[in-house]
């Protein structure tokens, strides 16, 4: 059951690593540091974004509208890091 929990708690370290790709990809898109144009560079952004937006777009429904500023990335990450240092924590524990 450890062995599960630890797979699980890399998954999320995974999905983090992800997370933060997007919003720096993001970035630079916006920047105009890569071309959105570019079909790498757009395939990559829609893998990415396949992944988090399940996640991110009820985040963002539920914030209040910032102007063009988005901290849903930050909010999932924080709902990341609590289920990987205290819920799965707990969960090792009662198990062990």
């Amino acid at each position: 059951m450890l062995e599960l929990l630890e797979f699980i708690s890399y998954l999320i370290t995974l999905y983090t690593y992800v997370i933060i790709a997007n919003v720096i990809l993001s970035w630079l898109m916006a920047f105009g540091v890569i071309n959105a144009y570019n079909p790498i560079i757009r395939s990559l952004w829609q893998g990415i974004n396949t992944v988090t937006e399940p996640l991110l777009q009820p985040i963002r429904n539920m914030l209040p509208n910032m102007g063009g500023i988005d901290i849903s990335p930050i909010v999932l990450l924080l709902a990341c890091y609590f289920v990987q240092s205290v819920v799965l924590t707990n969960i090792a524990k009662v198990v062990v």
